[in-house]
């Protein structure tokens, strides 16, 4: 795929013209957006859900069908309130939460940013009008009022580590001070926030008729109980019938471990992949689909013998690096960062990220983890029944003989579909150099320059007018890409250089035209997106053309 010149940094915001380009050409839409939207939540569209799968299928083709140690798993979102107290998320799955008291924000203590003692806090507001809003919820609620200059508000500093105050009109002493958290909230800067409380990440609902909350109401009436009681109360009625949206697929592919491993009778190493909606109840919901409460995960464990897990922890790690850079347009933009000692989750002993270098700087792509036999062995622990492989060719250094049961490493390469969504979107739009159209005009093309393999539409056949039996004929060559299970679009609206504009947006990589010389000859033009190159072939090699050039890509 070719590089292209893309529009000065200072003349494009990319993540709004990503988030414009998703909305206008039906990639992803806000959920729920005619009632106002929810936030974190989105909907994808026809060509986002297309794109999305593309990439899923991809994943899954290198993952399970392109190797003979690995297969799939697609397990139940709901399972056993037992797997993940054994898993540790009921107890641990929790983060410290504060509030924004402004602009109703909720986010992570710990990852919030820290002004210094003798900084100014400044609120950094979306808009004007949000400014003006915001200084006079403050104004009501606390007795300053902050100076607003376009979309900040100005006044407030931190005193020390314990105390921020209101300085008015850059006075040396503060009219009014206020307990400082030693944190501001990241969306607008603000140091007014609420205490930390806990909350848990797990999604809760109840399975089974009986509702939960009729329960509840019996056990309570008539009876005078303190706050700790009736917590406990409510805990214990509502716990009867309580079950978890998952927050990950990991936990499904320990528990069926022992299934599928006599199932299949696999011989350790191998794997199992999974791929999956998980929910979260995310605090910090941000940049688009990068974090949300409900997203697609794509996952694989794969089982080692003890003392081997650092040579397929270098394995995974190189190859899912390679098979991210093998569909992007800058592969430079990629890296592998090991965990530091800190860092690293209590059941693991080496970590790798796969990060990419989002606008907002790198992040987290893929985490490549040895989990160590942490998780088998608590499952075994908790349920009562024996996770592990036996081995029938290694020496048992007890008896002497053959045969040997051990509880399998695990190294997992986890992935979000989601997420890779966004990246790949993030890769693939640019700007192209500016050139001269069919009249002579300049122009600079916006083009999405999707790998063919990911594209929503893989070819577009645009007949050059509604008439002649062009239309006729473009619907026959449409349909000859369906019947070889190729998604082909047929396009007819508008003149054909604004079809071929709307599709370099999308990312169809190539457009068959069918004219004139179409009906005399039997040949089409196809024009690539890249080059914007256009040559003539016959329309009985059209199909194998296209799909040979995929086949190649």
């Amino acid at each position: 795929m070719n590089d292209s010149q893309a529009a000065p940094e200072d003349e494009v915001d990319l993540m709004k013209e990503i988030i414009s380009l998703c909305k206008q050409r039906g990639f992803i839409f806000q959920s729920s957006e005619i009632y106002g939207g929810l936030k974190s939540c989105y909907d994808y569209g026809p060509l986002g859900a297309e794109l999305k799968r593309n990439i899923m299928n991809e994943w899954w083709r290198a993952m399970v069908h392109e190797r003979e140690d690995v297969v799939g798993l697609d397990a139940s979102i709901i399972m056993h309130t037992d797997v993940w107290k054994a898993s540790g998320h009921l107890a641990g799955f929790a983060d410290p939460l504060v509030d924004c008291l402004v602009s109703k924000e909720r986010f992570r203590a710990d990852n919030a940013p820290r002004p210094e003692p003798g900084a100014e806090l400044t609120l950094t507001c979306a808009d004007k009008g949000q400014a003006k809003a915001y200084q006079k919820s403050i104004q009501e609620r606390f007795g300053v009022e902050l100076k607003r200059g376009g979309k900040t508000l100005k006044g407030l500093k931190v005193i020390d580590e314990e105390t921020f105050g209101f300085f008015p009109d850059d006075s040396g002493d503060a009219a009014e001070s206020f307990p400082y958290r030693g944190y501001v909230s990241p969306e607008i800067g603000s140091p007014f926030l609420s205490d930390e409380r806990q909350f848990n990440l797990m999604f809760r609902t109840s399975l089974g008729p009986v509702d939960p909350v009729q329960q509840l109401a019996k056990a309570i009436e008539g009876k005078a109980l303190s706050q700790e009681e009736a917590r406990e109360l409510i805990e214990q009625k509502i716990g009867e019938n309580a079950v978890y949206l998952r927050p990950e697929t990991a936990q499904a592919m320990f528990v069926q471990f022992a299934n599928i491993q006599q199932a299949l009778s696999l011989k350790v190493p191998f794997g199992i992949a999974q791929m999956g909606k998980s929910f979260r109840n995310e605090i910090t919901v941000e940049h688009f689909i990068f974090r949300s409460c409900e997203f697609e995960q794509m996952e694989m464990e794969y089982f080692v013998e003890p003392g081997t897990q650092k040579e397929a922890l270098d394995f995974w790690k190189d190859k899912r690096l390679r098979w991210y850079q093998r569909y992007a347009n800058d592969p430079s933009k990629f890296r592998l960062r090991q965990h530091e000692p800190d860092e690293l989750a209590h059941y693991a002993d080496d970590c790798y990220d796969i990060e990419y270098e989002y606008p907002w700087g790198w992040g987290e792509l893929e985490g490549i983890a040895s989990r160590t036999d942490y998780d088998l062995k608590k499952h075994s622990e908790n349920s009562g029944v024996r996770l592990t492989y036996f081995d029938q060719e290694k020496d048992n250094p007890e008896t002497g003989k053959k045969g040997v049961h051990y509880t399998p490493y695990v190294v997992e390469p986890a992935a979000g579909a989601t997420r890779t969504t966004l990246m790949y979107l993030l890769d693939a739009f640019c700007y192209d150099s500016p050139r001269p159209d069919a009249k002579g005009n300049v122009k600079t093309r916006r083009v999405l320059k999707l790998h063919p393999r990911l594209a929503p539409y893989k070819v577009a056949v645009l007949p050059l007018v509604k008439r002649d039996g062009m239309p006729e004929l473009a619907r026959e060559i449409v349909q000859q890409f369906f019947n070889s299970g190729i998604n082909a679009k047929y396009d007819e609206q508008h003149q054909v250089g604004k079809r071929y504009a709307r599709h370099d947006e999308v990312g169809t990589p190539y457009c068959l035209t069918v004219d004139g010389q179409s009906l005399e000859d039997g040949t089409v033009t196809i024009r690539d997106r890249d080059t914007t190159e256009q040559e003539r072939i016959k329309i009985d090699e059209a199909l194998q053309v296209v799909a040979g050039r995929l086949a190649e890509s």
